[in-house]
Formats: C-alpha cells, structure tokens, sequence
C-alpha cells in the first residue's frame, strides 16, 4: 500500500508543483491543475500521452476536457490523500505539456 504524504515532506514535495501552477483542492487531499492547449487535438494527444504513464505507473488522474482545457486533479485513493504517486505524476504532466 501506498504511503500518505504528510509533514514536511508533504510541503516539500509540494513546493514545486504549486510555484509550477498546482494547487491544493479545496475540501480534500489531492491536488489539481487547467491545462490548456491550442486546441482540442493537442488536449487528446497530451491526455493519450499522460494515459500511457498513468498506465505504466498504475495511477490514474481523475481528470475532464471539454475542448482545449483538461481539468486535471489528483490523490491516491488506497492512501487516502496526497502520495508520492501524485507527486510523480504532477510532474512528468507539467513535463509533458
């Protein structure tokens, strides 16, 4: 089972999702980013790219399109809250986009 982050490792790890455009949501431990493309082509092809290390790392967003925007928010469920997982998947997104 996947470990919850908490403390200061949880801010620390935080810190550079949030100056890069994450943020905490509001009523619960996960945390959650817009992206926004040129279109909707572009939204698809980063959601199938971001698709496929969901799938490789078996952690998947919980996440919405509607045109160029992709409404992004994630948590570890089995962990109830933030975990490393997100953090690694926060990260290789932002890489991706």
């Amino acid at each position: 089972m996947t470990e919850k982050l908490t403390g200061p490792a949880r801010d620390q790890a935080l810190a550079p999702l949030v100056a890069n455009g994450w943020s905490v949501a509001e009523g619960r431990d996960a945390i959650q980013k817009t992206f926004t493309f040129k279109n909707f082509v572009e939204a698809f092809g980063w959601m199938t790219q971001a698709a496929l290390w969901a799938e490789k790392w078996n952690h998947h967003p919980e996440w919405s399109n509607v045109y160029k925007t992709v409404e992004v928010t994630l948590t570890t469920h089995d962990a109830d809250g933030l975990s490393d997982l997100d953090i690694k998947l926060a990260t290789k997104m932002d890489a991706l986009a």
